[in-house]
Order: C-alpha cells, then structure tokens, then sequence
C-alpha cells in the first residue's frame, strides 16, 4: 500500500511506463467515484430544502482536497473571533479515526487550544450540532470539515486551499487528490488560499484567478500557518530559536507532512531523520521504540512532530531525546476585512 508521499508522487505524474499504467488503471476508478458524488450534489442543488437547519447559524470549514490544508487552525480561528463577540459556540466534526467513546487527535488538539468549548463528534452532523445547542446552549456552531457534508445546512461555506497543492492534480480521488470535481467550489462563500507564504506571488495569483473562474462569487482571503513556539507534552514552552543549528528527528501523520517539514527548515533545523505515517496514526511502543533508535542513531538532540500528533503521544521523551511539538497559528495575510465584514453578517443570527 502506498504511503501519502508516494500516492502524491503518483498521481503528480511521476515514474516510468509502470506508474503511467497504475494511473491509467486509477483513471477509470475516478469516473464512478465521480459520478456518485456529482449525483448527490445535484440532489441537493436541485431541493436546498434537503438540507436541515438547526435554529443557529452554521458556519463550515471544509477543503476539496483530500489531506491537511489546515483546517483545524482555522477552525480554531474562527471559534476565538466569534466567542470575541460573546458568542457561546460549539464545533461539530465527524470525528474521523476516533475510537468509540474517545475523540480524534483533531478534538484533542481543539480541546487544548480552546479549553471549555464544546465539542460533539458524530458522523451524524446534523445530530451533533442539536446535541450542541441543547447540552451546551451554542448559539453557532463551526462545522469542521463540512464541506462535503450536504444535509446540514450552513449559513457560511469557507473553503481552504492549499497553495502547495490547491487543485488536486486536476482528478478526483483515486486518480487525484480532489474529493469532487473542482466545479464544486462554486458552493463556496469564502475560499481562502492556505499556507499563501510557501509560494510566490506570481504563483498565488494564478491560484487567485483560476478560483475567480470556478468561484466567481466567493470572497478571496490568503493565510499563513506562522510557528510561534514549542512545547511539551506537559506544557513546558520553548523558544523558536532553540531549533536554529540544532540536529532534529522529525515524524508526523498528518495529512501535509511537507508543509511541516517546509516549516522546521524554514527554522533553520538540521533534520537528520524524518518519518512520515499516515493521517490519524496511533502511535504504538513499537513506533515509539523505532523513532528512539532512529534519534540515537542520528545522534539528534531534538525530536520535533506536530501538535496533532502530540496529543497521542503525552510523553515528554522519544528515547532518551526530548519531545516538543511545533506550534502554529493561523494568520490572515489578506482579505481580513472582508472575511471579517463577511462574519459580522451572522452574528445578529444568533439573537
């Protein structure tokens, strides 16, 4: 089975005769996946009275694409500006890889930068939003990863895209990485370009303008995921600067692994090991032994993963090397008056 590293490399078009004929083989499996996606969306196109409204507004976060585009820091975001404007809100997700009874590495994440705010997982959106407005009085809720996710209805559709990868290959999964036909982002009231700092500005007006076709109504904005620290399991912060120079094990499984390695680099961090796993990984003994060999065998004097993945592992040392995540925030470099004009709609909503 291919890991995400290289399925991407895949079906970017890398490789000789073989991986021309595994896209082949890929190609035909996209046009049913396709087909049934664009039947449900014309489904709901054609009776927006399928879609269930819940007496708050929704807000969505979702993406096109399939792996990290950073919606849980903009989840994150937008759950701080509306709670800034006294809003009780809650989030809504699936809960995708979560056990039964426990939340995903996603909830883990939120819980910790937003501590108290309410959280429901249920593959059932519409039930999960309820369960928000009558256990916790939410007066909005922000529906993580709901673009896809029809039957709730929302008030906004704010859709990421990631300016490393933004369009998918140009196929729909298995073939690509788009989880629908690009002319979905015509649903859009916001697409906001992810992660805009890792590309030129020629390249993130190209970007700007193909959206502007496919989505000529949706507002624009930009962001960059911005390092601001590290941290322990147990909350003990570091320093940015500590990584400068410093020989550094890295892993993660996340869903973009190279915008995180882009990052530690952008540090100035000298990786000498590195490790992919796959999205939602849980980490057993036996991963945290080999990540230990790997750090000592490197001779490393850090080893540096995600948040996302440190709720996981709530240990303060990989081996005999300590353990710290990097922190990031997201940071709107564009659009932010517009988004924000585009917010301050929905609050009177909520009276």
């Amino acid at each position: 089975m291919l890991d995400a590293g290289s399925f991407r490399e895949l079906v970017s078009g890398g490789g000789g005769l073989g991986a021309m004929l595994a896209r082949g083989v890929l190609r035909l499996a996209e046009v049913p996946y396709t087909w049934v996606i664009d039947w449900r969306n014309r489904a709901f196109d054609r009776d927006p009275a399928k879609a269930i409204r819940v007496g708050v507004p929704v807000v969505s976060v979702g993406n096109i694409t399939l792996g990290g585009t950073g919606k849980t820091p903009m989840v994150g975001w937008l759950t701080r500006w509306f709670m800034d404007r006294g809003l009780r809100v809650g989030i809504v997700s699936r809960g995708y890889g979560a056990v039964t009874g426990q939340k995903n590495d996603e909830a883990l994440e939120l819980e910790r930068a937003l501590p108290g705010v309410p959280h429901e997982l249920n593959p059932d959106r519409v039930a999960g939003a309820r369960a928000a407005i009558e256990r916790h009085g939410c007066q909005l809720i922000v529906l993580d990863d709901g673009f896809q996710h029809r039957r709730l209805a929302r008030d906004l559709d704010l859709v990421l895209l990631d300016a490393t990868e933004p369009f998918g290959y140009d196929h729909v999964f298995p073939r690509g990485t788009l989880r629908e036909p690009l002319a979905g982002l015509r649903r859009a009231d916001v697409v906001c370009l992810s992660r805009a700092d890792l590309v030129d500005a020629e390249a993130g007006e190209a970007i700007r303008q193909r959206v502007a076709a496919l989505a000529p109504e949706a507002l624009w904005c930009e962001a960059a995921h911005a390092p601001t620290a590290l941290h322990s399991a147990s909350g003990v912060w570091q320093p940015l600067s500590v990584l400068a120079g410093r020989r550094v094990a890295a892993f993660c499984g996340i869903g973009n692994p190279a915008a995180f390695r882009r990052a530690l680099t952008s540090l100035n961090a000298e990786i000498v090991s590195w490790r992919e796993f796959a999205d939602h990984h849980a980490y057993s003994a036996s991963d945290q032994a080999a990540l230990g060999r790997a750090a000592a065998e490197n001779r490393t004097e850090l080893v540096i993963t995600t948040r996302k993945d440190l709720v996981k592992l709530p240990i303060e040392r990989i081996g005999d090397r300590p353990l710290l995540a990097l922190a990031v925030e997201l940071e709107i470099l564009r659009g932010r008056e517009q988004l924000e004009h585009r917010l301050q709609r929905i609050v009177p909503l909520t009276s």
